[in-house]
Formats: C-alpha cells, structure tokens, sequence
C-alpha cells in the first residue's frame, strides 16, 4: 500500500496528497506519517513547496474529519440510549454512564480533539465522539484545524529537511506511537479504576 500511495502522490501532485490524507482520515491504514514526511521529501525534487504541501494535506485532514464528524452526528446520544435500553444489561453500561461520557466530553471535547489530532490512529477517529457529543461545528473545525496543522506542519518539513533520507523519520514514529498509546491506555486504566470505586461509594 505504501508503494501505491507514493506514486499516486508522485503522479497527482498537490491533489493526490489531499486525496491521500482525506482517505487516511476514512481509513487509518494508510499511514499520515508516510504521506506527510514523502511530501515533504517531494518538495525537494519536483515543483511543490512546503507551503502548498502544508495547505493540501491539511485540507484533506479537515475534509476527513468533518466527514467522520457527520457520522457522530448520526449516531448521536439518543441512538445509543435506544442501544443501551436493549442491550445495557449484557453490556453493563447505563444511561447515567452515557450521559456522564457525554458531559465530560462537552467540559474537555476541544482540547481532547486538539491533542488527538497529534496521534496516529486516534487523530482520525477522535472525529466520531466530537459529532456524537454535538460540539459544536466551527469549535470542531477550529481545534481540528489547529491540531492538524502542527502535526502536518511539522512531518512535511522534517521530511523536506531529511530529503532522500526521509524514511528515517517511520523509525521514530513508530517509537512516538508507542508511547502515545501507552500513556492513552495508562490514562484508561487510571480512569476506569477511579470510576469504578467512585461506583461503588453510589452504591453503598
């Protein structure tokens, strides 16, 4: 997939990267931290510039993102109560648990768009759980905006600047996403152990 999505870049020019990262934000299989550093690395040996690049692969992220936006919209917190009412006692989740999730992500929801913008795999999906909360449209567009500007900012210029030894830059990607999960699925455990005893203090 790799080998297609450069040369489909490579033939397509500032086009196929917008293409290319909307796609990545539908479909996390296609890597952002191969298209990103590639463009970059294109900007050294044909007409592109780091400037278009920046703008074209941002205008595909917020092209995805709004799309997926609009798929949290459908499945919005009334759908899902409807869900829970039918199979919240096999999956043990109540409505006061939605609405909970719900309200925390209407306290925090921008900046967690924000920051999530900055991690692969989760930057696309962080999508879904802003429309499913009704954020608000242009707060939604501007934080995803931000976010994804200095994530892509700063893959294509380390790509331009790494040139033909662009590829360098997957090993250390690889290690950032490790660790980003990490502490993601840290931040999980803590939080469903504090509210695990916070239940059961209700329940006594």
């Amino acid at each position: 997939m790799q080998e297609w999505v450069m040369s489909f870049m490579e033939q397509y020019g500032y086009f196929g990267i917008f293409l290319m990262i909307a796609l990545e934000n539908l479909f996390p299989p296609i890597p952002s931290e191969v298209i990103l550093p590639f463009g970059g690395f294109m900007t050294t040996t044909t007409e592109l510039t780091v400037t278009g690049v920046i703008i074209a692969s941002t205008a595909g992220s917020v092209a995805g993102a709004v799309i997926l936006y609009g798929v949290g919209l459908l499945v919005d917190v009334e759908r899902l109560e409807k869900i829970i009412e039918r199979y919240g006692s096999i999956l043990r989740v109540k409505k006061e648990d939605l609405h909970r999730a719900d309200a925390w992500f209407d306290r925090y929801g921008i900046w967690t768009v924000f920051f999530c913008r900055m991690i692969p795999l989760i930057r696309s999906l962080i999508s879904i759980p802003a429309g499913m909360s009704n954020m608000p449209f242009v707060l939604f567009l501007i934080f995803t905006t931000l976010g994804t500007i200095i994530w892509n900012t700063i893959l294509v210029v380390v790509g331009a600047q790494l040139g033909d030894s662009w590829e360098e830059i997957l090993g250390f990607m690889d290690v950032y996403s490790t660790i980003a999960y990490a502490v993601i699925a840290l931040f999980v455990i803590i939080f469903i152990f504090w509210y695990s005893k916070n239940r059961k203090k209700q329940s006594k």
